[in-house]
């Protein structure tokens, strides 16, 4: 049996480089919707679904997504909709259009609607996955530094390499998600039910240890060896990553 946390490359995991992100899938066709998240969380992406447009737009103005997937055709409102009501709400997240509507002024309709790419049904899962990494990239590139920060521990979200005091540190694709996330909430107490949501895809206590064991691992590796320890335990709540800058 293959440990978890052992480097594997599942059929459709394409890049391995790829920033993990958060998706909203607004489709109302269950195998489609299924087919597509099942592809993207082997790519170590959470994925969230909503099979109507008044739910789906619901989500988009409540949460917080890197990237949109929004069918056209959808029951109670359709997808152009759902798109112009968020840039008219100033909401920018990188949305893909997936559409059977594949004519050129239908593409063109949905481009100027606001939507940032169009892709026709049927598709190959590997340009879906593409089409929005270039998407997400853009926005990280905007939003973010492709590099975070924590005293001497860099960390690289692109090339997902983590270096301290300018030594390069070996981590596992699950100990590098982890880290990712603790180190993008620096300075904030992160609890295990928000590590289990946001690492795992967990919306339950497994009642394992399994954050206890990766926690220790990732000490051992980004720790063990310097005088300042970058990840701190707040003892019943949770655990931090800080260190004097």
């Amino acid at each position: 049996m293959r440990d978890e946390d052992e480097e594997y490359y599942p059929p459709n995991f394409i890049n391995m480089y790829a920033v993990m992100m958060r998706i909203l899938m607004i489709e109302d066709d269950q195998e489609v919707s299924g087919f597509i998240a099942k592809g993207l969380k082997e790519a170590r992406h959470q994925v969230d679904i909503a099979e109507n447009g008044k739910d789906g737009l619901l989500l988009a103005t409540t949460e917080s997504y890197d990237v949109l997937i929004v069918d056209r055709m959808l029951p109670q409102l359709d997808g152009l909709a759902i798109i112009k009501t968020l840039r008219a709400l100033e909401k920018v997240v990188p949305t893909l259009i997936l559409s059977a509507l594949g004519d050129v002024n239908d593409r063109v309709d949905g481009l100027r609607a606001g939507g940032d790419d169009y892709l026709v049904k049927p598709f190959a899962f590997s340009e879906l996955l593409a089409r929005i990494e270039v998407l997400a990239r853009r926005q990280y590139q905007q939003k973010f530094p492709e590099k975070l920060l924590v005293g001497d521990l860099e960390v690289d979200l692109l090339a997902r390499k983590v270096r301290r005091g300018g030594q390069l540190i070996a981590l596992q694709t699950r100990e590098f998600s982890l880290l990712e996330y603790l180190v993008k909430h620096k300075n904030q107490v992160v609890t295990r039910t928000m590590i289990l949501e946001n690492v795992w895809d967990y919306h339950f206590d497994p009642q394992t240890n399994v954050i206890d064991v990766h926690i220790s691992r990732l000490r051992g590796k980004i720790d063990k060896g310097f005088d300042v320890p970058i990840i701190q335990t707040v003892r019943g709540a949770g655990y931090i990553v800080e260190a004097n800058d």
